[in-house]
């Protein structure tokens, strides 16, 4: 592989570290409640992945290989207890538990791409659609969308909810190949066409039944159901809906508690793309990029569901803003970041002496205007505890239930709810530090409040004899400062390909309510024993189905249209986003914010196909042997000296890497071709917020059919010092427009030191 700047790699070193030990709320990508997932290695053994690339044509029988293969390498054991599953639909391989000289002497074989490590991957609505002016009115192809089949790649997914109810469907399309394999307990219908899980371990979890919550939220975000009146106990109500109602689902459960292995994710893959889905959604993702993208499972996945015409959205995770963080980098995966909508939840605390303060939270409990007593944490604790801690605090264990009952406690921990639940409090009262303006479902009535309204309320409890409150239940209020990327949100640069620019787009991902499972609690904790049919959530694993949602809407009007075709469509007709007022610009939001109404009709699109794909990967370093078993043909790189640049893959963005303080000179090579109208012509216009300069040549650009191809090629100069650090960056934007569209490419370019 290429080395892209040392510089980068070391600080990607560090956000490793850093990011290993953020809390469950910034890594996991419902934030507050997920189950982070831990790989079990065996000391003598792993299971490791053995990729072998495209299925060979012929008379070629995958498991018989496979198992042959074993067979020659492992080392007094029984193969058939060696191997865990193969890969035999899609593409080849298998995982297969090895030691390490297994592994050598597989990885060392002619026919394999890459032997890697099964590791553990990460969990990265009735307003959002309509903020996105995707209104239940819109235009759509109610036959071609019940023909289309998205396949979620999730925590499995809960078939009783209404999001899901199959009334007036028809039997599934002619297309499909897959079965239904739910397991235990469950059944498809016509809206749930499919389902399969990846497990064999205790019986719970020999069902594609969602246990999490995870994966129904996803789903139906994306495909469900138009349910009127939906509402997390009353908040947020409205019509909960997907992106395409009338679509069908296939759910693929490759993600249990404790375990969310490279291996089952995978093994979707190849059964999602053999089963015949159009699109494919998985919002899970590794904590960082994989270096190596034969070694990455969903980017293997992708790939392969790419040369059939399938578009994989991944969520970009939950960083918390860090700076190339985002974990969804291959240029052949639509990479979403998460922002916000013009709606907050909010809950009150109204004290004593009359005074309300507004609050964070999602609550959906109701004391009834009751005011209770409130108790400082720090008075509320055991005596086996420490007490040498800020006053407010609420220390794992430490509250005494016997000072806490029928009372509000008061916290300095913005996440003490759990420990005031389990102590037995009517209520908690937090403290928003550092400041986060998401809100999470709470346990029980609990408000948090931002420090100045916090130490009101801490100034009332020490000045009064007997300070009481009461927490009211949450409302939805319109707020004016949308769309804004999350705080938690991933950003790029891209540390793998650093001229691909990542996320590609935005979308809606902050406090979207959503379909849920009915078997685990609302806030994931033990303590609490409500249900919930639908659940508010946050995080890029909420951005990542509306894209796809609109890929598939998209996918009704164009049939034929490649997934890169698709992809183009909806990043080239994005809302921009402001530069100024969002300092990472482009690392964090890509090409703007999603705007599913006019992806129907992009004008031009940048198409790019499988063979520009394996170009781009002869330019990063791969070799011509594993090139050809993942493509599965005959493909060469080209001569070192006509290598293509990575900056000149035909991507609807532009972005280039320079050096800082340096002058700059850098061309982008760029093919539209016209899906608008036939006799077209599109004039060049460019925007810049920076002192580069933009030359595109030509400027203007004329067809006379429809999927006529034209090239272009586009200029960057800048003079020294416009880039003058690590990271500053330059944001323009070319946009060609023929008067009825307007096709707007970013135009970036950053400063990193080699």
């Amino acid at each position: 592989m290429a080395n892209h700047g040392s510089l980068l790699f070391c600080y990607i070193s560090y956000i490793l570290i850093l990011t290993t030990s953020l809390s469950c709320r910034a890594a996991d990508e419902d934030r507050k409640a997920s189950v982070i997932f831990v790989a079990k290695e065996s000391v003598s053994s792993m299971v490791y992945i053995v990729y072998m690339g495209s299925l060979p044509t012929g008379q070629y029988s995958p498991l018989s290989n496979h198992l042959s293969l074993l067979q020659e390498v492992v080392e007094g054991s029984s193969i058939e207890n060696c191997l865990v599953r193969s890969y035999k639909r899609s593409f080849n391989g298998f995982a297969a538990k090895l030691t390490d000289r297994e592994r050598q002497k597989l990885a060392n074989r002619n026919e394999v791409v890459s032997v890697f490590p099964s590791k553990p991957y990460h969990l990265h609505t009735t307003r959002s659609w309509d903020f996105l002016g995707f209104s239940e009115t819109i235009k759509r192809n109610a036959t071609a969308e019940s023909d289309v089949i998205v396949g979620v790649i999730d925590t499995g997914i809960w078939p009783e909810s209404e999001s899901f109810n199959d009334e007036g469907f028809s039997p599934h399309p002619s297309k499909w190949k897959g079965e239904c394999k739910g397991g235990n307990n469950f059944t498809c219908n016509n809206k749930i066409i499919g389902a399969r899980y990846y497990s064999s371990t205790s019986s719970d979890n020999m069902s594609a039944r969602d246990h999490d919550g995870h994966g129904t939220h996803t789903a139906s975000t994306a495909a469900g159901n138009k349910v009127e009146g939906a509402s997390f106990y009353g908040i947020a109500q409205g019509t909960a809906r997907g992106g395409v109602p009338s679509a069908r689902i296939a759910a693929y459960r490759a993600c249990y508690p404790n375990d969310c292995q490279g291996e089952k994710i995978l093994a979707a893959f190849d059964d999602a793309i053999a089963d015949g889905v159009d699109i494919i959604s998985i919002s899970i993702g590794p904590y960082i990029a994989v270096a190596n993208f034969s070694q990455d499972v969903i980017a293997i996945g992708a790939f392969h569901a790419m040369e059939k015409g399938i578009l994989t959205s991944q969520s970009a995770g939950n960083s918390a803003g860090l700076i190339a963080s985002v974990s969804s980098v291959a240029p052949w995966i639509f990479c979403v970041a998460a922002s916000n909508i013009d709606r907050q939840i909010i809950d009150k605390v109204v004290l004593g002496n009359g005074k309300t303060l507004d609050g964070i939270g999602i609550n959906g409990f109701s004391l009834n205007g009751t005011k209770f007593p409130l108790v400082l944490g720090q008075n509320a604790m055991k005596n086996t505890c420490s007490t040498s801690t800020s006053e407010g605090v609420c220390n794992a264990g430490c509250l005494n239930s016997s000072l806490v009952i029928g009372k509000i406690v008061v916290c300095d921990d913005p996440d003490a709810d759990f420990e005031a639940s389990i102590a037995g409090a009517v209520g908690s009262i937090l403290k928003n530090d550092p400041f986060d303006d998401i809100a999470d479902v709470f346990s029980l009535p609990t408000s948090s409040l931002s420090v100045d309204k916090y130490d009101i309320v801490a100034s009332y409890l020490n000045s009064t004899k007997e300070p009481q409150a009461t927490i009211l239940r949450s409302e939805a209020i319109q707020v004016g400062d949308a769309p804004i990327v999350a705080w938690f949100s991933s950003l790029g640069p891209n540390y793998v390909v650093p001229e691909i620019l990542k996320p590609d787009i935005t979308a809606p991902g902050v406090e979207i309510l959503a379909a849920y499972s009915e078997i685990v609690s609302p806030s994931s904790s033990s303590q609490d024993m409500r249900r919930a049919k639908y659940n508010i959530l946050s995080g890029t694993s909420m951005a990542c189905p509306h894209v796809s949602g609109v890929a598939a809407y998209v996918k009704t009007f164009h049939p034929d249209w490649s997934a890169s075709a698709i992809k183009s469509a909806i990043m080239t007709t994005a809302s921009p986003m402001n530069a100024t007022e969002i300092l990472a610009a482009e690392f964090a939001y890509g090409s703007g914010q999603i705007n599913p109404t006019k992806a129907v009709d992009p004008g031009l699109v940048y198409d790019a196909s499988k063979e520009d794909y394996i170009n781009l990967l002869c330019s990063l370093g791969y070799d011509e042997k594993n090139l050809r078993l993942i493509s599965g043909d005959n493909s060469t790189c080209p001569e070192v000296s006509t290598k293509t640049l990575a900056r000149d893959l035909n991507y609807p963005s532009m972005t280039a890497m320079v050096s800082p303080l340096q002058s700059f000179n850098v061309t982008f090579h760029r093919t539209v071709t016209n899906v608008g109208f036939a006799n077209s012509t599109y004039k060049a216009t460019t925007f810049t917020n920076s002192e580069v300069k933009i030359i595109v040549e030509p400027e203007v650009i004329s067809f006379t059919s429809l999927n006529e191809k034209s090239s272009f090629v586009v200029h960057v100069t800048g003079g020294q010092g416009i880039l003058p650090t690590n990271y500053s960056k330059a944001s323009s934007s070319l946009v060609w427009s023929d008067g009825s569209h307007s096709v707007r490419s970013p135009v970036f370019v950053y400063a990193l030191s080699n």
